[in-house]
């Protein structure tokens, strides 16, 4: 397998070459990583379609009766989370692994990405946690703090499988370096994240709009009528909306890993750079030198040489 250094997102990034070489990796990939997104999104769909939870039948708010309904569909729930994850991983490995190697094709990837799996969903687990708080002090400052915590946590978030990946699946060490390689050019790694949010919020809002086109009728009906809300539920359950979800999930998921991987690139070739243009040893360094013995050779016309008096 060929080094790090040869990668093709490898390289200290400005905002516009991150965006050029997202999109000229996408482009060049595109086949693989629509049709393991396109899967993902119909699986996906798929068991999200059979959580179905109706609180139209609830004539007054009971929060017991609303949680204890909640619980039903637990396990349901977890197991497209844990699907959604495993995708996940398996999108990044690919991402990373093979432009470095072309031995390493999506079947390859998929068996790979076991080994990442389980540290990926501990780290996950507790970045849960940590993110619920960043967001609840976010509250206290009302939207601007709620929205920097967000985002604050999505930048976290999108260092954790790269470094996994390429450094290796020890817990501890990918939480530190995600944490170092983070606040490393700080408002930089937030700024591009920002941006690639607001990005793919743009993109996700036009594709969703044109894939409810044939559903409007649907839609429309439950606004108008709240008791008709049942109607949407029916909607998502239908396999035309499941496909056509499914391709919507195809085009825009393959370029959250290839953005992650261009940002932690850009942290490892910057620190990189940092590490070898460092001074060299043999340079002064306080202690005396054996060239400091000798008197140092006199200017030409050096007022103090005898042959100028």
């Amino acid at each position: 397998m060929e080094p790090i250094s040869s990668h093709p997102l490898y390289k200290a990034h400005t905002i516009d070459s991150a965006m050029n070489s997202l999109w000229e990796f996408y482009t060049k990939k595109f086949i693989t990583l629509f049709l393991v997104s396109f899967v993902m999104g119909l699986i996906l769909q798929y068991l999200s379609s059979m959580i179905r939870i109706d609180f139209s039948n609830y004539k007054t708010f009971n929060i017991d009766e609303m949680m204890l309904k909640l619980r039903e569909y637990l396990w349901p729930m977890l197991i497209v989370s844990l699907t959604s994850l495993l995708f996940t991983t398996i999108l990044h490995c690919y991402v990373v692994f093979n432009p470095l190697d072309k031995k390493n094709n999506i079947l390859r990837c998929i068996v790979k990405s076991l080994r990442y799996f389980i540290p990926y969903l501990m780290i996950m687990i507790m970045l849960a946690f940590v993110g619920s708080f960043a967001l609840f002090l976010g509250l206290l400052v009302v939207v601007i703090g709620a929205l920097f915590a967000g985002i604050y946590i999505m930048t976290l978030y999108l260092f954790i499988l790269p470094i996994m990946m390429v450094e290796g699946p020890n817990i501890a060490k990918t939480i530190s370096r995600t944490i170092k390689l983070a606040h490393r050019d700080f408002w930089s790694n937030i700024g591009w994240t920002a941006v690639f949010v607001i990005i793919i919020l743009v993109i996700t809002m036009i594709l969703s709009g044109l894939i409810l086109l044939p559903f409007t009728g649907s839609f429309f009906s439950a606004v108008k009528n709240p008791e008709e809300a049942t109607a949407v539920m029916d909607m998502t359950s239908k396999p035309l909306y499941i496909i056509l979800s499914a391709m919507l999930n195809g085009l825009t998921l393959p370029l959250l890993p290839i953005f992650a991987c261009i940002l932690y690139f850009n942290g490892r070739a910057r620190e990189d750079q940092q590490f070898f243009n460092e001074p060299e040893e043999d340079e002064y360094t306080g202690k005396v030198r054996v060239e400091d013995l000798y008197a140092k050779p006199l200017p030409e016309n050096d007022a103090e040489k005898p042959e100028n008096n």
